[in-house]
């Protein structure tokens, strides 16, 4: 195997995975579908866990190194300044998400969503009883004020509590939103008396020239909440552990939640977070730069081998956001690409308005796979 990261077969990842990614579907399948890196993982990381293990360190919880070394993360990466004391921890992102919404609404609130977006969390607001109300992208994939002002009349109509949820980066079209457009969305928030909840679990994948700008860092955004973990940049998701960070004005929210939130996380979570925000910076820089030259490798394929593809290069993640609409495969084009080209890709309905049509592909896998996954998929066109 080669020293990149991204480098492992096929047959070597479904010979050595057994997570939900490489065994939901065949072995003749391609999965290139679930957030799930095939990457080599973090020495740091291994290093961490392995000890914790072997010097039996496998018992309940202690949250307060695993704040204070995200506080020093955020510090160093993007000049946020993180009052580790404040810090709430949750199992992952997605519970945190669901906790904060039962606090901030009532049931059966609107919860408004930027749509295409992450479909688990079309999956979170229906588990907690809230219902989402869309407020689609532009064209271009950005926040549309407009969009967001007339979701947020209709959301508070009547007094009501309402919250929003921001994907930051976006998941599914890798946009990094700018400072100027969160501002925006904080001013609006704002006004409405909405609540911000802003998933930022990608934060650490964003491609040069861009940056990324934490929600709570803008002008306006106090009465927004953070909620993040380190398991999409270093690859953790079956090491549960997240963060929930309270803005200046909602901290009363954060308040509300039960201390069995919390409970959910697992001490060997913590402690490989831990280290991924500690110790794992290089890795994830080196991480970024092979997602960088697999990005511009897919727009390559796609351009010659699927030249009915639309593919805009994302600004961050590892997630391809296909526009197959003129290919004519109908609403769900990721169905004919399983069935017919053996490959398996999200489907774009289950990301909402302005889904039908596209698929979503996970590139951070080796090159040779994506190259086979792209001749596969043209020639399941022939």
């Amino acid at each position: 195997m080669s020293d990149a990261t991204l480098s492992a077969t096929a047959d070597e990842l479904r010979g050595s995975r057994t997570s939900l990614k490489w065994r939901t579907y065949p072995a003749d399948v391609l999965p290139l579908w679930v957030a799930e890196m095939d990457c080599q993982p973090c020495p740091a990381v291994v290093a961490a866990v392995t000890d914790a293990v072997r010097r039996g360190d496998t018992g309940y919880p202690w949250t307060r190194d695993y704040a204070e070394a995200f506080a020093g993360f955020a510090a160093h990466q993007w000049g946020w300044r993180v009052e580790g004391r404040t810090v709430r921890v949750a199992a992952d992102v997605l519970t945190g998400i669901a906790r904060l919404l039962e606090a901030a609404t009532d049931r059966a609130a609107p919860v408004v969503v930027s749509s295409p977006v992450y479909n688990a969390f079309f999956t979170v607001i229906d588990a907690v009883g809230r219902t989402a109300l869309e407020a689609p992208l532009t064209p271009e994939g950005r926040l549309d004020p407009l969009t967001l002002e007339e979701a947020f009349v209709q959301a508070t109509s009547g007094g009501r509590p309402a919250a929003y949820l921001l994907s930051n980066p976006h998941n599914p079209t890798g946009v990094v939103h700018t400072r100027s457009e969160l501002e925006t969305l904080a001013r609006l928030a704002r006004e409405h008396g909405v609540t911000v909840i802003s998933d930022e679990i990608h934060a650490a994948l964003v491609y040069e020239p861009g940056s990324f700008t934490p929600y709570l860092t803008v002008n306006g955004a106090d009465q927004g909440i953070t909620v993040t973990s380190a398991s999409k940049a270093w690859n953790l998701a079956g090491l549960k552990a997240g963060l929930i960070i309270p803005g200046p004005e909602t901290g009363a929210v954060v308040d509300r939640l039960h201390a069995f939130v919390g409970f959910g996380a697992s001490h060997l979570g913590i402690i490989a977070h831990t280290a991924a925000w500690t110790e794992g910076a290089d890795w994830v820089r080196r991480l970024v730069g092979e997602l960088d030259r697999n990005r511009r490798l897919l727009a390559e394929l796609v351009a010659a081998q699927l030249p009915g593809v639309r593919f805009r290069l994302p600004e961050a993640t590892y997630l391809a956001w296909l526009d197959c609409r003129d290919l004519g495969l109908g609403d769900d084009p990721a169905a004919h690409f399983r069935e017919r080209g053996r490959v398996a890709l999200s489907e774009g309905p289950a990301f909402g308005a302005g889904g039908r049509g596209f698929a979503r592909l996970n590139f951070a896998t080796s090159p040779a796979i994506l190259r086979d996954a792209v001749e596969r998929m043209a020639r399941s066109l022939e």
